[in-house]
């Protein structure tokens, strides 16, 4: 099946100004009809969706490129995607640690209020 850059952008819930966006920074290789029109594919679903979670987990436009570029030279450049890819879920596991932490120091500083709030009279409270 293929898709015309509007339909795609509903189907993908990106803007068309952001698939052109990823296409001119070769983060995506959009095939063109006998016209010069986009036309995408499922494979394109596929590769725009990791895009998007490569971005939503913090993984640079620079080292988004980089993957991109190995990922259309083909098979032969698995072994360095995967060390790509290894080393963003390093990243991803650090940002995640620094989250909990910080999640833990909301719940402590929600409990402290809690138990204040616990202590004082009703009739005072706003």
């Amino acid at each position: 099946m293929s898709y015309s850059i509007g339909e795609f952008s509903k189907i993908i819930s990106l803007s068309i100004d952001t698939l052109r966006y990823y296409e001119k920074e070769q983060l995506i290789l959009v095939e063109r009809d006998t016209v010069g029109r986009r036309r995408y594919t499922d494979a394109d679903l596929s590769w725009i969706l990791f895009i998007k979670r490569l971005k939503d987990t913090g993984m640079p436009i620079k080292e988004m490129k980089k993957y991109a570029f190995l990922r259309y030279k083909g098979d032969s450049t698995i072994p360095e995607r995967l060390h790509i890819l290894e080393q963003h879920r390093k990243f991803v596991l650090e940002e995640k640690a620094k989250w909990e932490s910080n999640l833990e120091h909301l719940d402590e500083k929600i409990s402290i209020y809690k138990g204040k709030i616990a202590q004082i009279p009703s009739e005072q409270i706003l």
